[in-house]
């Protein structure tokens, strides 16, 4: 088998305590969320989120998460827990996402029958973006839903790295990266006993089977 020196990057959403942080960190996670979105169950305070934060270790960044929250309280969140990157959800355009000073993903909802993922459009209204995650909640909803969506309804040239989100578990994530060849992918529900709170046999299994992709050719 020859060796492939394309790596997945792995995100960790939706954390609530320092020992999945540390966890994270010691499995080679690349980046870890934390969920700042008012309707979310994962939802931390920046005072819970600046204590976590110090259970990174060097070269794992740490990602503010967002959905349509008042730009002064994104502003206060930013100073406060100093995210390496912010990841926007809602409705916010691009002059809103990178007028905070730190780089941006966006978020597409790919639930529905609107799709808002033709390549060129993103390219166009979101022209500042770092990447963009494609996740499987409707137009307005909630990620971390559990569920998936057709891998197809992916653009074949987004124009900037892309992660793949929404349903993936330990069972399903090699496929998933076979299939879709992303940039990175990012789990929540899928390693969790509850919101929130992350299984530890389960976020070692899922960078595992991340790892097993990369290394496969058919």
């Amino acid at each position: 088998m020859k060796p492939n020196f394309f790596r997945t990057r792995i995100k960790f959403c939706g954390l609530t305590r320092a020992g999945d942080v540390r966890l994270a960190s010691e499995l080679g996670v690349d980046a870890v969320g934390f969920v700042f979105s008012h309707q979310s169950k994962r939802r931390v305070e920046p005072e819970e989120a600046r204590a976590m934060r110090t259970a990174l270790a060097p070269f794992v960044d740490s990602v503010a998460l967002f959905r349509n929250n008042p730009q002064e309280e994104v502003r206060e969140i930013v100073r406060h827990v100093r995210p390496t990157l912010l990841q926007f959800h809602g409705d916010e355009d691009d002059s809103f996402c990178r007028g905070f000073g730190v780089p941006y993903i966006k978020a597409v909802a790919m639930g529905g029958d609107d799709g808002q993922a033709t390549a060129k459009p993103l390219r166009a209204r979101y022209p500042n973006a770092a990447g963009f995650l494609f996740d499987s909640h409707s137009p307005g909803g909630e990620g971390g839903s559990g569920k998936t969506f057709d891998w197809s309804r992916i653009p074949s040239d987004p124009g900037k790295p892309w992660l793949l989100a929404g349903g993936l578990t330990p069972e399903n994530v090699f496929d998933a990266v076979i299939v879709t060849r992303p940039w990175g992918v990012d789990v929540s529900s899928g390693i969790e006993l509850s919101p929130g709170l992350k299984d530890g046999d389960r976020m070692r299994h899922f960078v595992e089977e991340v790892r097993r992709a990369d290394c496969h050719h058919e």
